[in-house]
């Protein structure tokens, strides 16, 4: 069996009212950037792991609204990165590293920001 490894998943998710345009990727949004540590045995479990992070706590349903009655849900886009860590210099009780927070910004932006999984350094072909 293989040795666990640390990982750092890149992850954005974004808020988005019921009543938007959907079909407008040009519209604003307030997106997320979080940065997750976790450990996996290789980049397939890495994968899994942080795509499953980065649902936990989304639903299909509108679960918050304004002062306004305006309601609205958080959406997972997806990963934007994800690496492998030397383990050597990680603290084994680490969380989340960092995050960002983009208000204003449009929602073809935040979704242009997701690679796809072969796009994600880790799983790019080395010479």
């Amino acid at each position: 069996m293989s040795k666990e490894r640390y990982w750092v998943a890149v992850m954005v998710e974004r808020f988005q009212y019921d009543d938007e345009d959907i079909s407008n990727p040009k519209r604003r949004c307030r997106a997320f950037t979080n940065t997750v540590l976790l450990k996996a045995v290789d980049k397939e479990q890495a994968y899994q792991k942080a795509i499953e992070y980065g649902e936990l706590g989304i639903e299909n349903e509108s679960n918050w609204s304004n002062d306004k009655g305006r309601k609205g849900r958080w959406i997972f886009e997806g990963l934007i990165n994800l690496l492998d860590v030397d383990e050597s210099v990680i603290d084994p009780d680490g969380t989340e590293l960092f995050f960002d927070d983009d208000c204003g910004i449009s929602v073809g932006k935040v979704q242009s920001w997701v690679r796809k999984k072969e796009d994600l350094e880790v799983f790019r072909v080395r010479e």
